[in-house]
Order: structure tokens, then C-alpha cells, then sequence
């Protein structure tokens, strides 16, 4: 994501007439490189008929709005979606809001103001924003509501592989240390707390009294729910609505690091081969248990279906990964020593009554 320079609404102002598609500029970017990719993958001994897009944390939000964007199906047929969903956008109001909060810092009425701002001064007065800068659901370039467009068939034909990690907030607790991320969680729970109605407000209370642990672990499951594990299912849900194929994941080793946990980002290192990379781990995964997730991501990547059989895992064990469906609601559960499928209803992954309705509200 580049953040306001891909995703600043500036039509709302009085010279912003000209910028009607500011604030999904970083998605449209993403529509260029694809057709790019498109066009020239052969050349590289790709196919352009099977090409699969993959991302990670906004990286995630990007791939799983780009199926509902006109014309984008041309371009993949599969997308892996780690720690992220539709979730991470917001609606052209807040998107006004957060271009005004940056105008009003940076002293500025018009985008000929904001054109004589250093490019340093406007990064430095966006961070304001924090994690607030996303695609817009704009009704044009992006729906309304992507849920819907998902449980209306919008992607049907979009073979989808998503799924979070177990304790997806810590790694923010570790990052910005337990202060900062506290004062970080008590303005979003203000702006979260002002969207929602008292009934709605007594479930989150009530999901929170029953979290055992430090002081900011409360909020960091409510977190999980609301930015991780809620859309994840709601976008499983959606899709399997739509008559598309969802797989889902539920990824559960812990970090060696003070805090951390399994929190967000933790799986990149063996998703991407890098175990020395412990920014995140701590630690070196099991070897075997690394490959056998590398090779699911790579099967699905070339058939569409995860599963492994006994002659292609690294264990020779054979691993069935099963389609989401709406009774069962199976998720794979990427144990480091125990890969296997699971019903959600079992697991209790989700607070399906107290967490699952604030996906209406999105991530802001």
C-alpha cells in the first residue's frame, strides 16, 4: 500500500473535481500491474490464464477486493489472502474525514495547498491516520459492500485461500510496546464504541469481561475478532453464498519473542522460505511442518485445491484440506506438528453472537 498517495479522497474539495479516482489510485495501480503481467508472463514462461495473486496483512485487503473490481478476472484466477479481508477499507465519509483530519494539520483548504506541501510534511501529517488509510468502498470503482458482492456471486469463479493467524494483535502489543498500543486501542475503541448501539455495545463488553490475562489482552482478542477473524469468516461465508470455493486456515505456532505469541506476520517466514528471518518468529519453524504449508500454498496455486496427496507431502502424509461449507465451516488448523482439518464449532475460533456483527462496521 502507499498510503495517502494511493488512497486521499480529494473530490470533496473545491479545485478536487479533477481528482475524482484519488482514493482508490493504489488499487488501480494494482489493476495496471496485473494487466501488465498479463500481457507479458509467457515471456517469462508463466501462463496468463493461471496466475494467482497473494498477499499478506494490507497486502491481503488488496487481493480480496481486486476480484470485485470490473474487468480484474481477466487477470487471476486464484488469490491467497494471509491476515486480511475486505475489512480494510472504508466508506466515502470516513475517507472525507481522514483527508480533512490531514488538510487541517497541514493548514490547508485546496489541493493547490496540498500540492505546495512537502512530500516529507504530508507523510508525516498522514501517520495521524495510522492504519485508517485504505481503498474506499466508493460505489464505483469499489461496491458498497463487498460482503454482498461476494455473497452475490461477484467472484464465483475466484478460487480463494485465507486464513489468520492465532493471536493476531500481539505482534502491535510487541511493535509498539504495551503504552503506545494502549493509547492507540483507547481511540479506536472511542471511534468504535460511537458506530455502534448499546445492545451492540453490551456484547463487546460482555466478549471482553471473559478474556483472562494482562491488562491489554482484552482488547486485543475484541481486535482479533474485529479486524482478523470476523471478516475472515465473513468472507468465507460470503464467497461459498456466491458459489465460489473458499479454503480457510487457522495458523496456531507461537514466536519465541517476549509478547508476541502467534501474532500477525509470524507465518511469512515459512510461507516465504526465510526462516532466518526472526524479525517476527523468533525462532526457526519446523522444518517439515514449513514445507508441507509451502507446498499447500504452491498446490493451490497450480490446481485451485490445497489438499496434498501421500506422494507430494513432505511427511508422506496425506493432508485433505476441505472446501468451507456453511454447515460444517472446516478451517485447516497449520499446527506445527499436527496439520488437520477442523469444524470451527470445535475449534470456537469465533464469537459467532458477540464479535461477528461488527463486520458491518469494518475495520475504522
Amino acid at each position: 500500500m502507499v498510503g495517502v498517495f494511493g488512497f486521499l479522497h480529494l473530490s470533496h474539495l473545491s479545485d478536487g473535481g479533477d481528482y475524482p479516482d484519488a482514493q482508490n489510485l493504489g488499487t488501480m495501480d494494482q489493476m495496471m500491474a496485473l494487466k501488465w503481467i498479463h500481457e507479458n508472463i509467457a515471456g517469462f514462461g508463466g501462463d496468463p490464464d493461471n496466475v494467482t495473486i497473494f498477499g499478506e496483512s494490507a497486502g491481503a485487503g488488496s487481493v480480496t477486493v481486486l476480484p470485485l473490481v470490473e474487468g480484474s478476472h481477466q487477470y487471476f484466477r486464484r488469490v491467497i489472502a494471509e491476515s486480511g479481508a475486505p475489512v480494510f477499507t472504508r466508506s466515502t465519509e470516513q475517507a472525507i474525514g481522514c483527508t480533512n483530519e490531514v488538510m487541517e494539520i497541514l493548514g490547508c483548504k485546496t489541493v493547490a495547498d496540498l500540492q505546495k506541501i512537502d512530500v516529507a510534511e504530508l507523510v508525516a501529517a498522514s501517520g495521524v491516520l495510522a492504519l485508517r488509510v485504505c481503498p474506499e468502498r466508493d460505489g464505483k470503482y469499489l461496491p458498497l459492500d463487498p460482503y454482498e458482492a461476494y455473497a452475490n456471486g461477484a467472484a464465483k469463479d475466484i478460487d480463494i485461500l485465507q486464513g489468520c493467524n492465532k493471536d493476531e494483535m500481539n505482534y502491535f502489543v510487541h511493535s509498539a510496546g504495551i503504552e503506545a498500543y494502549t493509547e492507540f486501542t483507547d481511540a479506536f475503541m472511542e471511534r468504535k464504541y460511537a458506530q455502534v448501539t448499546e445492545e451492540e455495545k453490551k456484547k463487546i463488553e460482555s466478549f471482553m469481561n471473559d478474556v483472562k490475562g494482562e491488562s491489554y489482552e482484552p482488547v486485543s482478542r475484541l481486535l482479533d475478532h474485529i479486524w482478523f477473524i470476523a471478516p475472515l469468516f465473513r468472507l468465507s461465508e460470503s464467497q461459498t453464498m456466491g458459489g465460489g470455493k473458499s479454503y480457510t486456515y487457522f495458523f496456531t505456532p507461537e514466536s519465541s519473542l517476549p509478547i508476541m505469541k502467534c501474532g500477525h506476520a509470524v507465518e511469512l517466514a515459512v510461507v516465504l522460505n526465510h526462516p532466518e528471518n526472526t524479525i517476527f518468529t523468533g525462532r526457526t519453524f519446523d522444518e517439515t511442518f514449513a514445507k508441507t504449508m509451502r507446498k499447500m500454498w504452491v498446490q493451490f496455486a497450480k490446481t485451485g485445491d490445497p489438499s496434498l496427496s501421500a506422494e507430494i507431502s513432505p511427511d508422506g502424509q496425506a493432508k485433505e484440506w476441505p472446501v468451507y461449507d456453511l454447515e460444517n465451516k472446516y478451517v485447516m488448523v497449520l499446527d506445527e506438528f499436527n496439520i488437520h482439518p477442523e469444524k470451527e464449532s470445535e475449534r470456537k475460533i469465533l464469537d459467532w453472537d458477540r464479535t461477528y456483527f461488527l463486520t458491518k462496521y469494518y475495520c475504522i
